[in-house]
């Protein structure tokens, strides 16, 4: 379970983060939630679905990593096999908070708060990148991961607009990708969603225009295009079979 505290250049003025890519750092992940405004990095390395989560019921973009639970076919013995690393992934172990404002506050705008997980393997005193100056301020990687947080947190608010657009033109629908490898092993990914091309090619006039006023029709496509990626991942798994043989 994580346990995340509040950062601070007190408490944690010797605070450093591992930044390397590896199962021990926790980087093992099926799947990570994406963003829109990734979208166009996103669908040149990885297949984009939706899933929907189990507490709220709201569906999220993940962007698929693997087969199997705690599988990410992007990790190797170098660190990570792409060019480009999901935001989710790159702002760890940090994450944004939102501070309610409190009474007698002069300002009515909520207070963003950066809070770090304290159990991540990927925090230590000794090695990584530090995360304060030594006179306690904000070192660049902290600035940088700052920016990443803010950018997921927009991301997040576009999220649930992209989503709600899609579900009020029913284009969302079930999905189960069905795997047979070469030496027989088969996979059935269930749980995931993605757009209905039937129902798309369908649209009126105005709600194409509306989804493409906001962005959301290179979106769509986008999540399409990136269904191509499914190949490339069942490639990876083979060849990491191959290489286990071998």
């Amino acid at each position: 379970m994580p346990n995340f505290a509040l950062l601070n250049n007190i408490a944690h003025k010797a605070l450093r983060v591992i930044r390397e890519h590896s199962m021990r750092y926790g980087d093992n992940d099926m799947s990570v939630v994406t963003f829109p405004q990734e979208f166009r990095a996103i669908q040149n390395e990885y297949p984009i679905f939706f899933q929907k989560n189990a507490e709220t019921g709201k569906f999220i973009p993940i962007a698929l990593m693997g087969l199997r639970q705690n599988e990410n076919l992007f990790l190797s013995e170098q660190g990570w096999d792409a060019q480009y690393i999901p935001v989710s992934v790159k702002r760890r172990p940090f994450l944004i908070g939102i501070q309610p404002p409190q009474p007698g506050q002069e300002s009515s705008q909520p207070t963003k708060m950066v809070y770090v997980d304290m159990d991540s393997p990927r925090v230590s005193e000794t090695q990584g990148e530090p995360v304060f100056l030594p006179h306690g301020g904000y070192s660049p990687y902290l600035e940088s991961v700052v920016d990443l947080l803010e950018y997921i947190q927009y991301g997040t608010e576009l999220n649930e607009q992209f989503v709600d657009a899609l579900l009020a033109q029913e284009l969302l629908e079930v999905v189960v990708l069905e795997i047979t490898l070469k030496n027989g092993e088969r996979h059935n990914l269930a749980g995931l969603y993605t757009i209905n091309e039937d129902k798309l090619a369908a649209l009126q006039g105005s709600a194409v225009t509306a989804l493409h006023s906001k962005g959301f029709m290179e979106c769509i496509y986008m999540v399409l295009a990136s269904h191509a990626n499914v190949v490339k991942l069942i490639a990876r798994v083979e060849k990491k079979l191959a290489n286990q043989a071998s």
